[in-house]
């Protein structure tokens, strides 16, 4: 059987490397630059030639190279924060949304058979312009794009979680992949995993994280660790039923910037429900005031694994820094590894099913 190779931009900490790997997809080689997070990509993907450099410095002829001469599938995750809807309203420009472009830069280069990419919904909305321009710039040479926004659990996250997905085959059209699950299990399909399918079996206690911890030490507690929360957050959770949020809360116990008519984020300060999928998981994953993280019983938020397993990491993944704050970062800034590899292994059946050759200069 053929094995497709890939190669990704902007890495992250390798979620998109498991959901290829599942796929039965080769990842050869791999762009990230930020330290901590190619660290962890490496120790986990110790096969995969990782540039852990700005992806302007790299070029077509070096990751093609790596692939042998020809990349099947060119798979990446731009950073475009600034058209997230949890930070749009606040941040208006973010020079990483330019980044979009070297996906194009990358892509004219190495001339793969397929190209997928995964971002916020905002990219193909405020971010139109570029977002427009990427879709431009692969039709121009050859690539036919499909694109159009996905919930993650409908692929078998146990996390809602809306993403855009671009396909781009050369020379040929790849649909977007047909949802696996559903809310109910409507329409015969499996129901939405939940929370409690996915951390419910966990016994052992959360350590609380301290400055004096490091990496061997969380790799020893399995990373089942938590942030110190302040009394007055305890107190939040405490009062709070599970599936409750911060709009729950008695006037008395919430911040003093969330009283009287408020009408901010209600998400924050919540638990999360045993028997639905859990909030979408950000890099604030293991902060009470940054969303819906609070375990659904006990009065802490999600521990680092959890919330790790909660994107479909692999149990036993590894992180290679004692930075909380960075592992909260490879762990909410991941693509979800199992809805990625619903879109690899749908990617390369377009590809196997056009005989996997490069269409006639």
């Amino acid at each position: 059987m053929t094995t497709l190779n890939a190669v990704e931009l902007f890495a992250g900490g390798g979620g998109l490397a498991v959901g290829l790997e599942r796929a039965g997809i080769k990842p050869v080689a791999a762009i990230e630059f930020e330290p901590n997070a190619a660290a962890t990509f490496k120790a986990n993907h110790p096969d995969v030639e990782v540039f852990c450099q700005d992806v302007a410095t790299v070029t077509g002829a070096e990751l093609l190279s790596l692939a042998g001469g020809s990349v099947d599938i060119l798979a990446a995750c731009p950073p475009c924060q600034g058209y997230s809807s949890l930070t749009s309203r606040w941040r208006r420009t973010d020079p990483r949304c330019e980044l979009v472009s070297e996906v194009a830069r990358l892509t004219e280069e190495i001339k793969p058979l397929a190209v997928m990419i995964e971002n916020v919904p905002g990219l193909a909305g405020k971010g139109w312009p570029i977002f427009g321009d990427l879709v431009a710039r692969l039709e121009a040479v050859g690539y036919v794009c499909t694109w159009g926004v996905l919930q993650v659990a409908d692929y078998g996250v146990p996390q809602l979680r809306r993403r855009l997905v671009l396909l781009a085959g050369l020379g040929f059209a790849i649909s977007l992949p047909k949802p696996t699950h559903a809310r109910d299990g409507a329409g015969g399909l499996a129901r939405w995993k939940t929370v409690r399918e996915t951390i419910g079996d966990r016994k052992s206690e959360a350590v609380t994280f301290k400055p004096s911890l490091d990496r061997d030490s969380l790799a020893a507690v399995d990373w089942h660790v938590v942030r110190r929360m302040s009394p007055d957050n305890v107190k939040r959770l405490e009062s709070l039923k599970e599936g409750e949020s911060g709009k729950d809360l008695p006037d008395t116990l919430r911040p003093a910037c969330h009283r009287g008519g408020y009408r901010g984020f209600s998400n924050v300060y919540g638990r999360l429900k045993w028997d639905e999928p859990s909030a979408t998981i950000t890099a604030g994953c293991t902060t009470l005031s940054k969303g819906r993280f609070g375990h659904p019983e006990e009065n802490r938020t999600l521990s680092l694994r959890e919330a790790a397993l909660l994107q479909t990491f692999p149990s036993d993944y590894k992180f290679e820094t004692a930075r909380i704050d960075k592992i909260c970062e490879i762990i909410g800034n991941a693509l979800p590894c199992d809805f990625a590899a619903a879109i690899a292994s749908h990617v390369s059946n377009a590809i196997l099913a056009k005989g996997g050759h490069r269409p006639t200069e």
